[in-house]
């Protein structure tokens, strides 16, 4: 089994398939700093990185040969990729980039296997994402929602996903493509707007920041936990036939929401003040301005309102979320206390 390890969901996806029994070999981008944080905990001995069933290989997926070289010493039964610039604010200013790993990445993956003569016997997980949607045609979507991008991140990941129908089609490989709505987690990079709260609401707690700026407050989002997606991922390449899905809670949360719940966490209730760009979050106990808003943080096209339909995934595989929105919240607060006691500049 192959998976693609470095990022939030390739860690959760390497703990639940060790736990199963797997051994895993993970890709990782070569990196002048450390990037094995997330999986630490998962060598056999975490104080030598010596690896047990968790084996790591150098590789990028805008490079073909370093792809067909490891697909074919590994001669994995299951491929996970996870791999991508999955920033969509990044993506704006690395179109490029974005395309040439997330889109084009895929491509060179599903054509090594080809090259490896490995279709019959790998089976293919696509993460796709519900950023395909963007600009939403129905509420909520569902599989047969027509796509609308709004990012080069968005589409990039189009692309992807029917690159990976057609070598379904074509070549008659077993390849999924996991519509997956925003997933969050303590290991969530911190650029992410989630994460970017739980570590803020953590040092304003522990008096380490008195305010932080956000852009899109009223952005909605379809928010679960990655624990429970990754799950929905293995799910959907032990089925007989493949099949893509939409994997989602079904639940709809405001930015602004998040940062209440947060907050609420550690016994401060925000009362909002102004409009757009002059809103600003008080601490209704202590009369201090905890949240700002920051037009550099708006997107040049946004995608306002996310909501899954996952009842296809609760039919077929039996999924359906079990983390509860606040659960999620209130993980990862404490999380980032927890971090930001034993270390102010994590």
């Amino acid at each position: 089994m192959m998976v693609m390890i470095m990022m939030q969901d390739g860690s959760y996806l390497a703990e639940f398939l060790l736990e199963k029994g797997y051994e895993v070999h993970g890709i990782l981008r070569r990196s002048s700093s450390f990037n094995t944080g997330r999986i630490e905990h998962l060598y056999q001995n975490p104080q030598t990185h010596t690896e047990g069933n968790m084996k790591l290989h150098y590789g990028d997926l805008t490079d073909s040969t370093c792809l067909v070289k490891i697909i074919n010493q590994v001669k994995p039964t299951e491929i996970y990729n996870l791999g991508a610039q999955s920033h969509v604010k990044i993506s704006f200013e690395l179109a490029e980039y974005t395309a040439n790993v997330d889109g084009v990445g895929t491509l060179r993956l599903l054509d090594a296997i080809k090259t490896c003569g490995l279709t019959n016997s790998v089976k293919f997980y696509q993460a796709s994402t519900s950023e395909l949607y963007g600009k939403v045609q129905e509420i909520p979507q569902k599989e047969t929602t027509p796509f609308y991008p709004r990012s080069p991140y968005g589409a990039a990941k189009l692309y992807a996903y029917w690159i990976v129908v057609n070598f379904r089609e074509a070549y008659n490989l077993f390849a999924v493509n996991g519509i997956l709505f925003n997933h969050e987690s303590p290991r969530r990079g911190a650029n992410f707007v989630t994460r970017k709260i739980s570590r803020s609401v953590a040092k304003i707690h522990l008096g380490q920041l008195e305010s932080f700026s956000l852009g899109n407050l009223d952005s909605k989002r379809d928010w679960g936990h990655a624990k429970d997606y990754v799950e929905a991922m293995w799910l959907m390449l032990q089925q007989e036939e493949p099949e893509d899905l939409v994997i989602a809670t079904g639940e709809v949360h405001s930015v602004r929401e998040f940062v209440e719940k947060s907050f609420k966490h550690v016994g401060k209730t925000i009362v909002w003040e102004g409009k757009d760009e002059n809103e600003v979050g008080r601490c209704q106990e202590t009369g201090v301005i905890h949240v700002k808003v920051d037009s550099k943080y708006y997107r040049p096209t946004e995608v306002e309102y996310l909501q899954g339909d996952s009842t296809k995934a609760l039919t077929k595989l039996g999924w359906k979320a079990k983390i509860t929105f606040e659960e999620l919240v209130k993980e990862m607060v404490d999380a980032d206390i927890h971090l930001m006691k034993n270390n102010p500049n994590a």
